[in-house]
């Protein structure tokens, strides 16, 4: 490309020009789909040749002319992936999904002849075998151990033709990822199930008015609809009278990827996995789960196992026996029939009404997402001391979008928090959070772009959007990642905020939602919608009373779930071909209540599918759950939810340290000690429940 081409193309094409937005923010306004390729060539030939000045420098390696410069190459496509991908997630398009499908190849075919660079390995190498003779501080000591791994990992060190074997590998399964979620968001677009006013049975007013707004997002004014969204689909399930109903949405809902049709991801999980498996075996370990798990505190599947299986059998036998308790229910109230994995939730919210006086639909009026959202960041602001100010000249991707700058203790600016909220057609489900530009410190303070986003059911009329308990408790765990990224202090991109080891970083994001449950927060922030009174004193009380009812059934949906994902890595990949009978045979192995699903049926668990970051790694949320029900204690212990001493080792230790420690040594330097492997059970209620046969 002449120098000429070029100048044009950063005057037109936003991704490359200089952006003069507040805090050279993206000009979302200004990106076109068209926009992107271009974009990419440019990126990836200016990577390349950063690398081969690297690789081809000839002065002795040294961290500088090596590791340092590795962190300072790829800016641009640091810059233009971290766009596009936000785009893809949250507000996509054809134009925007036909451009994925050739980025994903690309981007694979970019970054596998570097991370399998031979001489570019040989530098990183020599420095790591030399490593107790270089004067380096702890972070550098750790960015290169780390740069080390990461390559030796991907292949760098293997024989020519097994490098070759997995480029091919990791194209494959680049495609087939994006595949497989653009497979899942096709089922979660073209269903949904509209509801006349016969319908509406046992809804409550604010599902009815957020069922409204979904059929207004999708062009349907005045009509009323289910859509396949988790934030419709378990609301609706909890409190539709209407079984028949129920049964229609449960099984739309559990059925994504899995239609036989054009969005099938059958044969596309048979396909990963024996990738995966041949991968592994390439680089000399027995399945992927063992390749996987090497570089994680837990180290092995053996010790993944043995953690599930411990809550698996207490969490079961809760689950048996709150079954009795519904099917009973079902009995008394007439009912002729067997309770099904599409009655759970609506005879568990009966039982719960029953016995602890409370339904998530009392509590709903008082939990306004706006005052959610001022809950989280207030309590960031007790603990960490922080403060929020929204902005309204920041470029965003869709309307809904909120963006706050966040200033130091100092009142120096600190980051920029975009929140992404409601549910709509163009955005895939779940909740994430991510970045559209890290923190460092290698050239001068870059302060980030950190976003969260939710799809959480619109209020509709101009109403506030109302959440249930759950949704509250997942915008709190979505913000302690986004703290997480916002409070990071370390000086090289690699190491920043959620660049950590999988099984580590759940820890800052569910211990962040123990605040979202305290009396002292609650009290402060629920308030009702309509009125502005606060919660009542007895609602409260029902409502901790409450926290820990259904937790088997919680638990055996999560923790069934990541055993199957352990599952589908350490057995033989030919063992899964077919993969409902796969699922079916596992479940039946574990003892799988019949009543209870899967939190992610295979053809829709993005997870370990979509991409592989948490492939073999889905009881990180579990592993993460242990430190960070024995971490609250240390508060609590304390007696100040918001104790300054604990809450600086908590900031110094885990929420700015990124990748910058050990996970197990930052924990112990917080909390003084390992976790107690015990606080687990003991916060769900399942401590000392006899197993069932």
């Amino acid at each position: 490309m002449s120098d000429t081409t070029a100048s044009i193309d950063a005057q037109s094409n936003p991704l490359l020009a200089a952006w003069d937005t507040p805090h050279q923010t993206p000009p979302f306004d200004a990106i076109r789909p068209e926009h992107f390729l271009p974009a990419f060539e440019r990126a990836f030939a200016d990577h390349t040749a950063e690398i081969a000045a690297i690789s081809h420098d000839p002065a002795e390696p040294d961290f500088a002319n090596t590791i340092t410069a590795l962190e300072r190459s790829g800016k641009l496509l640091s810059k233009v992936a971290a766009v596009f991908y936000d785009l893809v997630s949250a507000h996509s398009n054809p134009a925007i999904l036909e451009i994925d499908k050739e980025v994903s190849l690309r981007m694979a075919r970019h970054w596998n002849p570097i991370m399998m660079n031979a001489v570019l390995f040989g530098r990183i190498a020599l420095l790591y075998d030399n490593r107790k003779t270089l004067t380096l501080t702890g972070e550098e000591q750790r960015l290169l151990e780390r740069t080390y791994t990461r390559f030796r990992r991907a292949g760098a060190g293997l024989k020519d033709e097994a490098k070759a074997r997995m480029a091919e590998i990791n194209e494959q399964l680049a495609q087939l990822g994006t595949t497989f979620s653009h497979h899942v968001l096709g089922d979660e677009q073209d269903w949904f199930l509209e509801l006349g006013e016969d319908d509406r049975a046992g809804l409550s007013d604010s599902f009815v008015a957020a069922a409204k707004a979904a059929a207004e997002e999708r062009g349907m004014p005045g009509k009323a609809i289910v859509t396949l969204s988790r934030s419709s689909v378990e609301p609706f399930l909890q409190s539709s009278a209407r079984r028949d109903l129920r049964e229609k949405v449960f099984k739309a809902f559990t059925a994504r990827g899995d239609n036989g049709n054009a969005n099938d991801n059958n044969a596309v999980i048979g396909q990963i996995l024996a990738l995966r498996e041949e991968s592994a075996k390439i680089m000399g370990f027995p399945n992927f789960a063992a390749y996987r798990l090497e570089d994680s505190m837990a180290k092995t599947p053996e010790a993944v196992r043995g953690l599930l299986e411990r809550v698996w059998k207490p969490a079961r036998a809760k689950a048996l026996a709150d079954r009795d308790q519904l099917q009973a229910l079902i009995a008394e109230e007439g009912g002729n029939f067997k309770l099904e994995a599409w009655d759970w939730r609506y005879y568990a919210e009966k039982l719960r009404q029953a016995k602890a006086n409370f339904d998530d639909a009392s509590i709903k009026p008082y939990l306004s997402l706006d005052n959610m959202v001022a809950a989280a960041f207030d309590c960031a602001t007790r603990l960490f001391g922080i403060t929020f100010a929204e902005r309204k000249d920041i470029p965003v991707w869709h309307p809904d979008v909120r963006v706050w700058e966040i200033k130091a203790p100092d009142g120096s600016h600190k980051a920029l928090f975009y929140g992404d909220y409601f549910a709509r057609p163009s955005k895939r489900s779940g909740a994430w959070m991510t970045s559209l530009r890290d923190q460092q410190k290698l050239d001068g303070d870059t302060a980030p772009l950190i976003i969260n986003v939710c799809n959480f059911a619109k209020g509709a009329d101009g109403q506030p959007s109302l959440l249930s308990p759950d949704d509250a408790r997942t915008l709190f765990h979505e913000f302690g990642h986004g703290l997480h990224g916002i409070l990071s202090n370390v000086t090289y991109p690699s190491l920043s905020g959620t660049s950590v080891f999988t099984d580590f970083v759940e820890l800052p994001s569910q211990l962040y939602e123990h605040w979202q449950e305290r009396p002292e927060v609650l009290q402060t922030f629920a308030k009702h919608y309509q009125t502005g009174e606060p919660l009542p004193q007895d609602l409260l009380e029902r409502f901790l009373a409450a926290r820990r009812f259904n937790q088997g059934f919680a638990t055996v949906e999560f923790v069934s779930s990541a055993l199957i994902d352990l599952e589908f890595h350490t057995q033989p990949a030919s063992a899964s071909k077919d993969v409902r009978a796969f699922e079916k045979a596992e479940l039946e192995k574990i003892g799988m209540p019949q009543e209870i699903a899967l939190r992610h049926r295979p053809t829709q668990f993005g997870h370990i599918f979509s991409g592989d970051h948490y492939a073999a790694g889905y009881y990180s949320y579990m592993w993460s759950e242990v430190m960070d029900a024995d971490a609250f204690g240390a508060f609590e212990e304390a007696g100040n939810i918001f104790d300054p001493a604990v809450a600086k080792r908590l900031h110094d230790n885990v929420y700015s340290s990124g990748g910058s420690l050990d996970p197990e040594a930052a924990y112990v330097a917080f909390r003084g000690r390992e976790p107690e492997p015990d606080a687990l059970l003991r916060r769900r209620g399942l401590l000392d429940i006899p197993a069932a046969a």
